[in-house]
């Protein structure tokens, strides 16, 4: 079955949770159907959901019986013990032929490789966040044949990609969103060790927060809530932009719901290809608002949305599916406690690589200013990461002030941070910046794949930054072999088990974040903006941070939420990330790089942090003293995500 509109293919894709639900939707108005198997996808939190092998084997025979295609996502992070199954798995599919797998981790690039599967074409999930020329470049010499377009993606800039790449482009038009950027919201793996970004995402995103902002509290209800994605009225903008493959969301939703959604799409497409001058955009729109699941936006499709992309009825309020029940509560970061402080500290020891402490620590931190910079050097670390994503109120790096730090820098090396989503704006005025002069930079930190794609030439050393998630070995090393990174960050969201497997297999070196109050979600939605427009209902001064900045507010803590020079606002954990009573264990796991998160302080509090870091890299049998001796600058210490894993025991959290 094939649909097209002057020459150009047309493809409705529509999901299918459970091999009965496939059964009914395959024979629907739709042209191609993807799926989930029994591992490695992002929907394995609801029992009896997703196919076993043989119904995998089964859908893909009817689909192709039917002239129909079927995708399998094989979208999850994968640890090093998912890189075992996902070999057996990946092996199996190439033997059966899908028509494509839906991936995220870089890791099933070398998989493929590595086992020769002739036989696997693959797509770029949305959780690989395609959003410049670049990456698409980038992905399609490593074998992608389309790109799921990052939710952020307007069609006018889909449009301008595809008909520079002559990439296929999928976009979801109907279904679930998310305001945070696809594979950057880490926030429910810090909470409850459920990562997102395979899977398992508790959505605190839909909890009922209060804005604070200049002392002042506002009514906001659900201030990260999206409504559902609906592009049906349409269907004439998707078809011009170049968009291949219209993508509705569901994997989790039911039969008869599918098949309402699935048809109605499918219609209304018919339609337009038999009279598009006679279309009507509206016929048959009543059923799909009856039946909504969340009140409906065309999102960022048309441009950045406002406070009209936030939901505050039915399914918007974090409620499941199935049950009514909400996902979860709101929810404390938790505290260290002793007796976890010491299995991390005993479970790293474990990871003890010989010769390892015999390399002299590194320590990095990363500045949102010049002030910062210059105190982190006169402090004598090793190396500044220079942000290129600038809270305000602090203004954008200067090429005076680079020339001033790198002038300044004596030992230290001055590494130029890149934005973590870097739209065809920021790539040119990189690319002028850098191929320009020198500047005397020592190096790039990376965040994106396009721009390690357009930079690599330059001669500069480069490291992937934290948001690469880098859950396992395998994509570790495409990092540094494909790409050419030193070095990597450890993801953010690995718990105790999963980091000390990463410290153990990665012959790239790994740089950790030890201290700080890292960013969990990064938002192209403006909270700052959607205040604006609000009456507040009372006063109250923030807790921890200045009242200049805004705060997401529960009656379990106090979230910042610093915003950027293009507008994107970052939301920041309510305490502090602190390893320092495990440097030493983690010096002689071979981590020689460590970073504090600096961005957030005061030039005085961050200079007190580099101080107590600083003797502690001299001496890291003082580590224990040390610790004991700090006291935070925000909420409290939190250990993150190494809070779980190892079997530990824990305690119901909100669920």
């Amino acid at each position: 079955m094939a649909r097209y509109f002057n020459g150009k293919e047309i493809e409705l894709l529509a999901p299918a949770g459970t091999f009965d639900i496939f059964k009914a939707v395959i024979d629907s108005n739709c042209d191609a159907v993807y799926f989930g198997g029994p591992s490695l996808n992002m929907r394995m939190m609801r029992k009896g959901y997703n196919l076993s092998y043989d119904e995998v084997r089964e859908a893909i025979n009817m689909a192709h019986e039917r002239g129909k295609r079927a995708y399998v996502t094989v979208n999850n992070l994968m640890n090093e013990e998912d890189l075992d199954e996902a070999k057996r798995y990946l092996t199996f599919l190439n033997e059966i032929g899908p028509d494509a797998i839906i991936a995220q981790d870089l890791a099933v690039f070398p998989l493929i490789q590595e086992m020769n599967l002739t036989n696997v074409p693959i797509h770029s999930s949305v959780m690989m966040n395609v959003h410049n020329l670049d990456m698409i470049e980038a992905l399609k010499q490593m074998g992608v044949t389309r790109v799921v377009a990052s939710r952020e993606m307007d069609l006018h800039t889909a449009e301008l990609l595809q008909a520079k790449t002559g990439m296929e482009f999928e976009y979801f038009v109907h279904g679930d969103m998310c305001t945070v950027h696809g594979a950057n919201c880490l926030y429910s793996s810090m909470l409850y060790g459920n990562s997102a970004n395979r899977g398992r995402c508790m959505k605190p995103c839909r909890w009922d927060y209060r804005v604070k902002k200049d002392g002042n509290v506002y009514p906001t209800e659900y201030p990260l809530a999206a409504k559902d994605m609906y592009m049906y009225e349409h269907i004439p903008e998707l078809i011009k932009s170049g968009i291949t493959s219209f993508k509705l969301e569901g994997r989790m939703r039911d039969q008869e719901f599918l098949l309402m959604i699935t048809n109605s799409y499918g219609d209304a497409i018919d339609r337009y290809i038999a009279d598009p001058l006679g279309y009507d955009r509206k016929k048959d729109s009543e059923t799909l608002h009856e039946n909504r699941k969340r009140d409906f936006s065309t999102a960022y499709a048309f441009g950045k949305p406002g406070i009209e992309y936030i939901n505050t009825r039915y399914e918007g309020t974090g409620k499941f599916y199935s049950t009514g029940k909400v996902f979860s509560t709101p929810t404390a970061e938790r505290e260290v406690k002793l007796e976890r402080l010491e299995q991390v500290r005993d479970t790293i020891a474990e990871s003890r690589k010989p010769d390892a402490a015999a390399a002299r620590p590194q320590l990095s931190v990363h500045v949102n200013n010049l002030e910062q910079a210059k105190a982190a050097l006169e402090e004598g670390v090793d190396t500044v990461y220079v942000t290129g994503d600038v809270f305000q109120p602090d203004r954008p790096f200067t090429r005076i002030d680079l020339e001033t730090l790198t002038s300044m820098k004596g030992a230290s090396q001055i590494i130029l941070g890149m934005p973590r989503m870097m739209n065809e704006m920021h790539m040119e005025q990189y690319n002028h910046f850098l191929r320009n002069g020198n500047y005397g930079l020592d190096g790039l930190l990376m965040t994106n794949i396009g721009a390690m794609h357009k930079f690599r030439d330059l001669g500069l050393p480069m490291i992937g930054d934290f948001n690469l998630n880098v859950f396992n070995h395998m994509s570790a090393e495409l990092y540094h072999g494909h790409f050419g990174m030193e070095r990597v960050h450890a993801s953010l969201e690995l718990p105790l088990d999963d980091f000390t497997s990463l410290l153990k297999q990665s012959k790239v070196p790994v740089e950790v974040i030890v201290h700080g109050s890292p960013i969990v979600m990064y938002l192209e939605l403006d909270l700052y903006e959607n205040a604006e427009v609000m009456e507040p209902i009372m006063q109250e001064d923030n807790k921890h941070v200045d009242n200049q900045y805004l705060v997401l507010l529960t009656d379990k803590g106090e979230n910042p939420v610093y915003r950027d020079w293009s507008g994107r606002n970052h939301l920041a954990l309510a305490k502090e990330l602190c390893y320092m009573p495990f440097l030493k264990e983690l010096h002689e796991a071979g981590v020689n790089h460590f970073r504090i998160e600096g961005k957030t302080y005061t030039t005085e509090q961050l200079r007190g942090i580099i101080r107590t870091y600083r003797t502690a890299i001299q001496d890291l049998s003082r580590c224990g003293d040390l610790y004991r001796e700090m006291k935070p600058v925000y909420a409290g210490y939190t250990l993150g995500s190494l809070q779980f894993g190892q079997a530990l025991a824990l305690e119901p959290a909100g669920v």
